[in-house]
């Protein structure tokens, strides 16, 4: 068992008994003094744990990204995904058969397949000389491990509305601020009255992202025991997840995709000499400052930096209960999310780190934010002088997205620190 593994098992384990204590006393009732203690030292321990598992999982991730060789292979993923031939997956063939030797070693079976999925540019890059030896489409099954990847590195595309569609032209959506509107009681034989619905407009674009290029040497390109396709799956995810994230998260919407922060209003400001701090009030004036139209609504819940959580842990309600109450199998069924004031939270590292004027929470329907995705990720194959003086073979990925928030209501707020 990996070590990784083993701590989460230990750290679930253990808030499984946080759980448990916790849920012994509902909202109004004071927790005793020995179980409150007990508590403390049950969430102290699981913060040490969640401590060595983030030093652990920073250290697997410098590697990841730092392990690089002479001819820039990642050696992390090149290990990770050596396997052996026979126990490799036979979905995606094709691009199997793309990625080791181009368009020509395609059957005319894997080849129409591709064809059939790409746009009229790429077929037609396709049918040329040219070095890039055209693109390819990439298979649901493969952009779909893609996706997985991507959410890795940022918590936008858990919580937002994902949509994908055929092309890339703006989409206009409109948007209304229905939360104070209501009907009426109509008199005998009196006519109803009127209310015109403000709509305003948001629209969505496209953007081209490129995950820069991938060069592989021809040695491991040979090798039947490298795993090419989960290769490149995970650097594609690695670059292509990471600044999409952050532009999905504080994008300024010029010449970038408009974040999910500045599209946000704000809810709650720190009192002076809060630079650094949030109160068990705060998060409170910040709920409610969302309309209970939205804040009872699916999708609801906080998103802050990892260095935010570690300030919430520390902090205690009114009945001298922890705010914060650990998660356990999370993802699984009968599993449950970590929770700030019974709601769940994403961890966002694009988040600002609470400081001086930062706008470092956000909480509300964080599912209004919506995430574009235009056709799949298209992929090419490079075999030009660059590649070739180096016995390598390029690659590299292109996927058009955008984002924005559509709301006026103001269903996602944010807490700011306070300038001084």
């Amino acid at each position: 068992m990996s070590k990784l593994k083993a701590l989460r098992e230990s750290r679930d384990k253990l808030a499984k008994e946080a759980n448990a204590l916790n849920d012994k006393y509902p909202a109004d009732k004071r927790m005793s003094a020995e179980d409150g203690q007990n508590l403390d030292g049950i969430l102290t321990d699981i913060q040490a744990i969640d401590g060595d598992i983030r030093r652990e999982q920073q250290v697997a991730d410098l590697a990841l990204e730092n392990d690089v060789d002479e001819g820039g292979v990642n050696n992390a993923l090149r290990d990770k995904h050596t396997k052996e031939p026979n126990k490799q997956s036979n979905t995606a063939a094709a691009m199997r058969a793309y990625m080791l030797g181009g368009i020509s070693a395609l059957t005319p079976e894997q080849y129409q397949s591709m064809t059939a999925r790409s746009p009229s540019d790429i077929n037609n890059a396709m049918s040329t000389t040219v070095p890039t030896e055209g693109g390819y489409t990439t298979a649901p099954e493969w952009i779909r491990q893609v996706e997985q990847a991507m959410k890795a590195y940022g918590g936008m595309y858990d919580v937002s509305t994902v949509m994908r569609t055929a092309t890339g032209n703006t989409i206009n959506f409109p948007t209304t601020d229905a939360t104070a509107e209501e009907g009426e009681i109509v008199g005998q034989n009196e006519p109803a009255g009127t209310k015109d619905t403000t709509f305003g407009n948001k629209t969505i674009g496209s953007y081209m992202y490129s995950s820069k290029s991938i060069a592989i040497p021809w040695e491991l390109l040979q090798d039947s025991f490298f795993d090419i396709d989960g290769y490149i799956q995970d650097l594609l995810g690695m670059r292509i997840g990471r600044i999409t994230n952050r532009h999905f998260t504080v994008g300024t919407g010029i010449n970038e995709p408009a974040g999910i922060v500045p599209g946000a209003a704000l809810g709650k400001k720190g009192k002076t000499g809060q630079t650094a701090l949030v109160t068990y009030e705060d998060l409170v004036s910040l709920e409610h400052s969302v309309d209970p139209a939205y804040r009872n609504s699916p999708g609801v819940g906080y998103m802050f930096h990892d260095t935010t959580l570690e300030a919430l842990r520390v902090i205690k309600d009114k009945n001298d209960r922890p705010i914060f109450v650990p998660g356990y199998e999370t993802g699984n069924p009968g599993g449950a999310p970590d929770r700030i004031l019974n709601r769940p939270i994403t961890i966002n590292q694009h988040m600002a780190e609470m400081a001086a004027d930062a706008k470092s929470i956000l909480f509300g329907a964080l599912n209004k934010y919506r995430i574009r995705l235009v056709m799949d990720l298209r992929l090419f194959r490079m075999t030009d002088s660059k590649y070739t003086e180096k016995a390598q073979t390029g690659f590299i990925g292109y996927q058009r997205a955008d984002g924005a928030l559509i709301d006026v209501g103001g269903a996602v707020k944010y807490y700011q620190n306070s300038a001084t």
